[in-house]
C-alpha cells in the first residue's frame, strides 16, 4: 500500500495491516473518565476515543480542556481521538455550529487529542473545509463523519460520502449505518471496497447492531481502517469486548 493510503499518528500505522482497534470513553465526569482510561491501557486498544458528548461538562470548554490534559497523562503515547457527537447524528451534544467549531478548535490548540472527529454534515461544505483547513495547520489529524442510526442509504449515497469527505480534506473519511437486511451490510462493504478503489483511502465503515457485526471485523478485506470496540460499555450498537475482537480480528490477519 502507498504512503498516500496510510495515516500516520504516534507510530500508529492507519490503513497498514489489520484494522487497529479503538476504545471510546463515555465517562460521565472526570473520576470515572480517568478511571476508565487507566482500564482502557490495559486493553488490546490501539487508540483511546473520548466521546466528550457524553461528560457532563462538555458544553463548558474550560472543563473540558482540564479533562482533556489529565485524559494524556493517563494515556501517555497512546492515541487520542476527540469526538463530539452531536444530537443529530446519534450523540448527546446539543449545540450550535460556532460552540462545536470553537470546542474542537481548542481540543486541536491544546496539544492533547490527536485525531478529531467532525461531522460531515455539520455546517455547509465550504465552513467546514475551513475548519478542517485549521486543524491541519494545527498539525491534527481529521476524521470527517457521517451517522445514521436508523436506516442504511444506498450504497451509492455512503460512496458520495466518503468521496465528498476527502475532497473536504479528511484524512479519514467515516461513515456509519444501521443495516435492515443483508443487502443494506452488502452495500456498506461495497462502498467501502469502491472508496478505497477511487482514492479515498484509508476510511473507516461499519454496519450496526449485531446484524452488521461482520463489517466490524472485515475491515482488512474490504479497506476499513479502524474498527471500535468497547471496554465495560459501548458507545454504537454492535460493539465487540476489545480482547475478543482483537482475537477475532488477529486470526483473520493470520489466514491472509
Amino acid at each position: 500500500m502507498s504512503a498516500s493510503c496510510v495515516c500516520t499518528v504516534r507510530g500508529l500505522c492507519l490503513g497498514q495491516g489489520r484494522p487497529k482497534i479503538c476504545v471510546p470513553l463515555v465517562s460521565r465526569n472526570l473520576p470515572e473518565l480517568l478511571q476508565d482510561a487507566r482500564e482502557l491501557c490495559q486493553l488490546p486498544a490501539d487508540l483511546a476515543e473520548w466521546r466528550v458528548d457524553c461528560f457532563e461538562g462538555c458544553q463548558d470548554s474550560a472543563a473540558v480542556l482540564e479533562a482533556l490534559e489529565a485524559l494524556r497523562q493517563v494515556l501517555g503515547d497512546k492515541p487520542l481521538l476527540f469526538t463530539c457527537r452531536t444530537k443529530s447524528e446519534g450523540g448527546n451534544a446539543g449545540m450550535d455550529f460556532p460552540l462545536y467549531r470553537e470546542l474542537n478548535l481548542a481540543a486541536a490548540r491544546s496539544g492533547h487529542a490527536d485525531l478529531l472527529d467532525l461531522e460531515l454534515f455539520s455546517a455547509p461544505e465550504e465552513e467546514l473545509k475551513a475548519l478542517i483547513d485549521q486543524m491541519h495547520q494545527l498539525g491534527r489529524i481529521v476524521v470527517v463523519s457521517s451517522h445514521d442510526f436508523e436506516k442504511t442509504p444506498p450504497e451509492e449515497e455512503i460512496l458520495r460520502r466518503l468521496l465528498l469527505a476527502k475532497r473536504l480534506g479528511a484524512d479519514l473519511p467515516k461513515v456509519a449505518v444501521m443495516p435492515h437486511s443483508q443487502e443494506d451490510v452488502l452495500g456498506l462493504l461495497g462502498a467501502t471496497l469502491k472508496a478505497n478503489r477511487q482514492g479515498a483511502a484509508p476510511v473507516i465503515t461499519m454496519s450496526m447492531g449485531a446484524l452488521g457485526g461482520i463489517s466490524r471485523l472485515s475491515g482488512e478485506v474490504f479497506g476499513s481502517a479502524l474498527t471500535f470496540g468497547c471496554a465495560r460499555q459501548a458507545s454504537a450498537p454492535g460493539q465487540f469486548p476489545a480482547g475478543r475482537l482483537d482475537e477475532i480480528l488477529e486470526a483473520l490477519h493470520q489466514s491472509l
